[in-house]
């Protein structure tokens, strides 16, 4: 018998901290909003902000803690004209593991705080990772 994967321990590096309060209120996507806020990293992962300058994109991880965790299909942004489809066609928020993917432009760094723009994420969600994005 197969040997079970074992289950993965995240770490929250930091939570975010914007106006968007809701999901009602929230861009559908990243690419699409303009919202500017701030990335709080807590002090013990501030070092591994080093490098990262006002200019640049990065791409984050966020774990939705607000979501469902037991929905399997949605309809794509909501519409349901569009027909019931799995969530792993979508980025829908509610799916079993729920994590966000956005490319942030960094706007200021001020040591452990980057001011952001593009946010499509509701306040005080956290964070999981980030990433220097390429291209």
């Amino acid at each position: 018998m197969k040997e079970k994967i074992p289950e993965p321990l995240l770490r929250i590096i930091g939570e975010v901290h914007g106006d968007i309060l809701s999901r009602d209120d929230a861009p559908k996507n990243y690419s699409e909003s303009q919202r500017k806020g701030s990335l709080e990293i807590y002090p013990e992962y501030a070092e591994g902000l080093d490098g990262i300058v006002a200019g640049q994109t990065i791409v984050v991880l966020f774990w939705l803690h607000k979501s469902s965790r037991d929905v399997l299909k949605v309809y794509p942004r909501g519409e349901t004209s569009r027909g019931l489809c799995g969530v792993f066609n979508t980025r829908s928020p509610v799916r079993p593991n729920p994590i966000a993917v956005s490319e942030l432009l960094v706007l200021a760094r001020d040591g452990n705080i980057l001011t952001v723009s593009g946010l499509d994420i509701l306040d005080g969600t956290p964070i999981v990772d980030m990433k220097k994005k390429i291209d």
